[in-house]
């Protein structure tokens, strides 16, 4: 049996280089690979292209790559709980490609399954179609999207086997799963490490032919962006 554990997300993350293209997994701070966002602030790298759904926060998650400048481009669909982010676009330090979050979702998925493009009707009319092919099909306008794919797809799971099988929970389950399959190396790390045949076959949403490297994480602190509290009533 193939065993593709490795000791750590220092050892996981040892050889991204400096421009390298990233695919990071999560839904706000839900499901982000914590434990290889703390390992790549240690490297000295820079200008790096992230794909991922947000851009974090300020003081945790990818905000923190964003802090330290080592991102030179981020693709994705919402980045409104980052300060910082907002600093670096609008004075010019940072390429930023906004795009709706389905289509980023599909271009991700058509990465992994190896479909290189493919028509939508989402951006239509707007600046999201500036430079991309319109074609009509039944009456109605659609514009080309390319597929996304990554040298590196960091994602994080809840439980894993050595050989690479993922079992994702909850909201975690979000750009994970199809991240995983859209990156030449997926890096996986996971709350709980198994043994290879340990793991349900029916439950398992990633197979382990899409990952190459796994650990099982550490220090998890799971925040979330905001958190709203109900009055008591008296």
């Amino acid at each position: 049996m193939i065993n593709k554990t490795v000791k750590d997300a220092k050892e996981a993350v040892a050889d991204i280089p400096s421009g390298a293209f990233l695919m990071m997994g999560g839904f706000g701070l839900s499901g982000i690979p914590e434990n290889c966002i703390s390992a790549l602030l240690e490297r000295d790298i820079k200008d790096l292209t992230i794909v991922s759904n947000n851009a974090g926060v300020d003081d945790f998650g990818i905000g923190l790559l964003l802090k330290k400048k080592m991102v030179k481009k981020m693709i994705s669909s919402y980045v409104g709980e980052n300060a910082e982010f907002e600093r670096q676009l609008l004075s010019g330090e940072l390429e930023v490609d906004l795009i709706p979050q389905g289509t980023i979702a599909e271009r991700v998925r058509a990465g992994g399954a190896g479909i290189p493009a493919f028509f939508t009707p989402a951006g239509v009319g707007t600046e999201v179609a500036e430079g991309k092919e319109i074609r009509e099909f039944d009456g109605k306008l659609y514009l080309m999207e390319r597929w996304l794919r990554a040298d590196f797809s960091l994602v994080k799971a809840w439980k894993g086997d050595t050989a690479g099988n993922l079992i994702f929970k909850g909201t975690a389950r979000n750009f994970n799963p199809m991240m995983a399959a859209a990156g030449k190396i997926c890096i996986a790390e996971v709350e709980e490490l198994v043994p290879a045949g340990e793991l349900n076959p029916n439950e398992i949403h990633t197979p382990g032919i899409y990952v190459q490297r796994i650990f099982e994480g550490k220090n998890y602190e799971k925040r979330i962006e905001q958190r709203t509290v109900s009055q008591a009533k008296s």
